[in-house]
């Protein structure tokens, strides 16, 4: 157990911080999650509809993805793989259709 004023208040504010980084990494994870899916409905179905949602899917997971980058809750290489894993996800059904 800390001892001293200021270490008591960095065990609180290392708490704070480990919630909203753990908010910001559940939010992205669930972005994708959602891409994924609708990348999958999309290449099942492909019509202008479903490509607006991927389209939507994917801006909402990167603008996500982009500030957790900023702020610092992942590294920008962490970011860029991500977001590169999305774009390689389209990418690919976009080639096979």
């Amino acid at each position: 157990m800390a001892n001293t004023k200021s270490a008591i208040k960095r065990i609180q504010i290392a708490e704070r911080n480990r919630l909203r980084n753990k908010a910001y990494k559940s939010a992205v994870k669930t972005l994708m999650k959602k891409y994924f899916k609708a990348v999958e409905d999309y290449a099942a179905n492909p019509s202008p509809e479903t490509q607006q949602v991927v389209q939507k899917a994917m801006s909402e997971a990167y603008s996500k993805i982009d500030k957790a980058v900023k702020r610092r809750v992942l590294h920008r290489n962490n970011g860029a793989r991500k977001k590169a894993r999305l774009a390689k996800v389209l990418a690919q059904v976009a080639t096979a259709s």
